[in-house]
C-alpha cells in the first residue's frame, strides 16, 4: 500500500477522494484550498472535498500559501509515498512535487495533450467536440505536460452542459485513478510521454465569454449555452433587460432575419435568426433575478414578439 496526500478542492474531487478512501491505499491527508464565503448572506462554506474527509475522519489542511516552509514541512511529516492532484485549483511547486517518494500524479479531464489548462470541460464543449474524457498523468512543472498513465474518453452529447459532463467525468477519473495507484504501488505503471506538438490550451473561462454573438451560427451559440453552465451562463439583452438563456436547440431551417431577430414567437416556440442564416429555438429562458421559465411560459407572459431583436 501507498501513504497518499489528496490535493483537490471542488465537487469535482469527491468521486476520486472517495475512491481512494475506500482503497486499501490510506489518504493521510487532504489539501484543499480555504473556505469561501458562498451565499447571499456570503457564510464560509467547507469545501467539498472537506466535508467529505471530515466525514470520513481525514485530516484537512487548507494553507493559505502553499510555498511556505511551514507547510512543505507538514508534508515532510506525513511521508506520503504518493501525491493525487484532483481540481485542486493552484500551481505545485518543484518543492513541493518533490516531497512524496512516487512522485505527484494529476486526474486531468481532457484527453492530454488536448485542452491543457483551467478549464478543459467548458472549452470542449464550447468547440462543439464529439467526445473529451479522462487522463491520469505524473505532474511535472510545466502544466498538464507530463506523461500519461492512463486515459478513457466518453462520448458529448449534443444537449450536453459542461456541468453534466463534469459529473459523468468525475466518476470516470475516479474509476480510472485506482488502477494507477495500484500499479505504482507495484512498480509496474507505464508512462508514456506526450507529444507536445499536438498540445491545445483551455484557458479559465471569464465572465465576459457569455455574452451571446447571435452573428455565430446556431450550432456555435448552442455551444456556448450550454458551455457555459452552470457559469457564467449565456447572456443577452431584450428591451433592456438581461436575459440568461438556459437551453437551446439549434434548427436546420434557413431563415432570411438580421441575427439576434426574433422571427417565431408563439405557443413553445422562441426561434431566434442567427448568422449564416440559421436559427436557435430558445428552450428555456430567465430574466435576470428572476425564475428559469420555459419558452411557452416566457411567450404567455409577452416577454417577446415576433420582430424584437435579441442584443449581443
Amino acid at each position: 500500500m501507498v501513504r497518499i496526500v489528496f490535493f483537490g478542492t471542488p465537487a469535482f474531487a469527491v468521486p476520486a477522494l472517495e475512491a481512494l478512501a475506500g482503497s486499501r491505499h490510506p489518504v493521510v491527508a487532504v489539501v484543499s484550498q480555504p473556505d469561501r464565503p458562498r451565499g447571499r448572506g456570503q457564510q464560509l462554506q467547507p469545501t467539498p472535498t472537506k466535508v467529505f474527509a471530515t466525514s470520513r475522519g481525514i485530516p484537512v489542511l487548507q494553507p493559505a500559501k502553499i510555498r511556505d516552509d511551514a507547510f512543505l514541512q507538514q508534508m515532510h511529516e506525513l511521508a506520503p509515498d504518493l501525491g493525487v492532484v484532483v481540481a485542486f485549483g493552484r500551481i505545485l511547486s518543484d518543492a513541493l512535487i518533490a516531497i512524496p517518494r512516487l512522485g505527484m500524479i494529476n486526474v486531468h479531464a481532457s484527453v492530454l495533450p488536448r485542452y491543457r489548462g483551467a478549464a478543459p470541460i467548458q472549452r470542449a464543449v464550447l468547440a462543439g467536440d464529439a467526445e473529451t474524457g479522462v487522463t491520469i498523468m505524473r505532474i511535472i512543472t510545466e502544466m498538464d505536460a507530463g506523461a500519461i498513465f492512463s486515459t478513457a474518453t466518453v462520448a458529448i452529447p449534443p444537449d450536453a452542459t459542461s456541468g453534466e459532463m463534469e459529473a459523468r467525468l468525475a466518476r470516470l477519473g475516479a474509476d480510472l485513478l485506482l488502477p494507477v495507484v495500484d500499479a505504482l504501488d507495484a512498480g509496474r505503471a507505464t508512462e508514456t510521454p506526450q507529444n507536445h506538438a499536438l498540445a491545445t490550451y483551455a484557458p479559465k473561462i471569464t465572465k465576459t465569454e457569455g455574452t451571446l454573438d447571435w452573428r455565430e451560427p446556431a450550432a456555435a451559440v448552442h455551444n456556448r449555452v450550454r458551455g457555459l453552465q452552470p457559469w457564467p451562463l449565456a447572456s443577452s439583452t431584450l428591451g433592456g433587460t438581461r436575459y440568461l438563456i438556459r437551453r437551446s436547440e439549434p434548427l436546420e431551417a434557413s431563415v432570411r432575419a438580421e441575427p439576434g431577430i426574433v422571427v417565431r414567437a408563439r405557443r413553445d416556440e422562441l426561434v431566434v435568426a442567427c448568422g449564416g442564416g440559421t436559427a436557435l429555438r430558445i428552450l428555456e429562458i430567465q430574466p435576470e433575478g428572476r425564475r428559469t421559465m420555459t419558452a411557452r411560459d416566457f411567450l404567455a407572459g409577452r416577454g417577446a414578439v415576433e420582430g424584437d431583436r435579441f442584443q449581443s
